[in-house]
């Protein structure tokens, strides 16, 4: 759908004060929707994706394929301390088992001035039935409490949000 991230992309801009000689990596990217709108944005930004999948990097915009690669989350990323104004990464860590979170958080933090994570999550039994349901893929199901103490204990010093299945 055009434009549907584009409100995201500028509440990132402001929140973050990304300008066009900034930096940012979108981690498990999919199809890079949210980079392909904050490029339009800012058509002078530097962005950078990649997934672990072939077909949702294939389907991206012809604006951004050029930015995205084939790489998983908790493998070592290509780029210096710090290099990266901001690093995001939406409803993508749920997919890795706690060990592989571990070394995620480490990429992240070590690469990226600033963090935004989505992770989705659960407050009850019924929200945790969904999400169960809703994520097939899913390898962590944490409740907030847990997530919280998975950030403080992996050092992630950055934003995060969660995600409910009500």
């Amino acid at each position: 759908i055009p434009g549907k991230w584009k409100p995201i992309a500028k509440k990132l801009i402001k929140k973050y004060k990304l300008n066009n000689n900034s930096k940012v990596l979108d981690i498990g990217c999919g199809k890079a929707f949210l980079l392909h709108e904050i490029k339009l944005l800012l058509p002078q930004i530097s962005i950078y994706g990649f997934d672990v999948s072939k077909y949702a990097i294939s389907k991206s915009t012809k604006l951004i394929k050029p930015f995205l690669k084939i790489a998983k989350a908790e493998e070592k990323y290509p780029y210096k301390k710090n290099f990266f104004d901001l690093s995001i990464s939406i409803s993508t860590l749920h997919n890795l088992e706690i060990f592989n979170l571990k070394k995620a958080f480490k990429e992240i933090e070590r690469v990226s001035k600033n963090g935004y994570l989505v992770v989705e999550s659960y407050r009850n039994e019924k929200e945790l039935f969904n999400l169960q349901c809703w994520a097939l893929t899913c390898a962590s199901f944490f409740s907030k409490k847990e997530w919280e103490w998975i950030f403080k204990e992996y050092n992630y010093k950055g934003d995060y949000e969660f995600i409910y299945f009500r």
